[in-house]
């Protein structure tokens, strides 16, 4: 079945096409906006549309592809059938796809979306040998206690917090087993990402997106407290990564199509909480005025307090993208996206 058709291309067997999955979402839809600029346009938009009505957020989550030139929409159960029929026309996937609530206790869904449905994605793209680039996490790496090193031989050895986080190891273990494989792959471990087009992520959106609605409706910011001894409030750091960057270096692979294996992709600088909310007070041109509050009992134990992520790995294959600051990165994204209300087209 195919949702939303819009056709763009006269002739849709002529047609060699880039499928993104998990299109109404956030780097998904940044990425065909990215992909609209250099002029991709035979583009195969997958998501859960047949579900989505019945999504809360659905108006703000549609959003996200609204104004993209695309070739066609494909409903997320008729997906698999319909890369089997049409695999010789597609040159390329991302599976960008999933269940990212980190708070989701629910295995059957982590495992029916994350796991079983990316193992049909990636055993399609074996069979008939497509290019797959997919999202992996950098919740796989739980308390950080065995380090950030994207090598293969460390990921047996991850103890993620959170069932979310579990998900995403069990396939990334899963991938590194198999015989058969695309003739070019990459998982790609996201760490903070941030940015337009998360207006439908509710809780899981940015600490940057909820802080600036904070302080524009109340004139201050809640920060977690920290519930270790040696960290104190607001000092917790994260590997933070404007989604613009994110999506570089989706094209980057996509292009070289060689060197297949997991990567992480993060900022490669761990910057702290007070940091961030300095860098959103600062692009509002408000005060800095934070208070801290108790982390919530149901994440507290699952929180991480640092992350950061090596990216040698990325780089050592020729990706030299240079990425923003997080300053710089909050500014534009404060600036030029919530203050205007805008996505991006």
């Amino acid at each position: 079945m195919l949702i939303g058709v819009q056709f763009v291309a006269s002739n849709l067997y002529h047609c060699i096409m880039i499928v993104v999955t998990g299109v109404s979402g956030f780097i998904a839809s940044a990425l065909v906006s990215r992909l609209n600029k250099d002029r991709f346009f035979d583009l195969v938009l997958v998501d859960d549309f047949m579900g989505q009505s019945d999504h809360p957020n659905h108006e703000t989550s549609g959003r996200n592809f609204y104004g993209k030139r695309f070739l066609m929409c494909v409903d997320r159960s008729e997906f698999p059938g319909w890369l089997e029929s049409n695999q010789n026309q597609v040159q390329f996937v991302f599976h960008l796809g999933a269940r990212t609530d980190t708070s989701e206790q629910n295995w059957e869904v982590l495992k029916s979306l994350n796991l079983e449905y990316s193992k049909r994605v990636w055993k399609l793209c074996s069979e008939y040998q497509i290019p797959l680039v997919y999202a992996s996490s950098a919740a796989t790496y739980g308390g950080g206690e065995r380090g950030y090193s994207d090598s293969h031989s460390g990921v047996d050895h991850l103890h993620p917090l959170n069932p979310y986080g579990i998900s995403k190891n069990d396939f990334d273990k899963w991938v590194l087993s198999q015989e058969s494989s695309p003739f070019f792959w990459a998982g790609l471990k996201f760490f903070n990402v941030y940015g337009p087009n998360e207006y439908h992520k509710g809780r899981m959106a940015s600490v940057i997106f909820h802080a600036y609605h904070q302080i524009k409706e109340f004139g201050k910011l809640k920060l977690f407290k920290s519930h270790r001894d040696d960290v104190s409030d607001g000092e917790q750091k994260r590997d933070f990564i404007y989604v613009l960057d994110v999506v570089e270096a989706c094209i980057y692979l996509m292009h070289h199509r060689k060197n297949s294996g997991i990567y992480n992709l993060g900022s490669g600088v761990a910057r702290s909480f007070n940091e961030l909310a300095s860098s959103v007070f600062q692009a509002m041109n408000i005060p800095v005025n934070i208070e801290y509050i108790d982390t919530p009992s149901d994440i507290r134990s699952a929180y991480q307090y640092y992350t950061c992520a090596d990216m040698m790995k990325l780089k050592s294959i020729g990706f030299n993208h240079e990425f923003k600051s997080l300053e710089s990165g909050v500014e534009d994204y404060v600036k030029n996206y919530l203050e205007k209300n805008y996505s991006i087209y």
